[in-house]
């Protein structure tokens, strides 16, 4: 299974709560913090709700 690597780019202050839970759900709390997850078609609707507030990085 494919990894990537999700890291927090911008704040989630003024953002909705549904995207403040799903960064919480990522595992990322402040800003520049870095989590590795597998690419389940979960994980990747989840970075794509908040992908203007991450970069994601594939890695193998």
């Amino acid at each position: 299974m494919a990894k990537i690597k999700v890291t927090k780019r911008k704040s989630a202050i003024n953002r909705s709560s549904r995207q403040k839970r799903t960064l919480e759900a990522l595992g990322l709390r402040k800003i520049g913090q870095t989590v590795e997850h597998d690419a389940t078609p979960n994980i990747l609707g989840m970075v794509n709700k908040v992908k203007h507030l991450v970069s994601v990085e594939e890695t193998k």
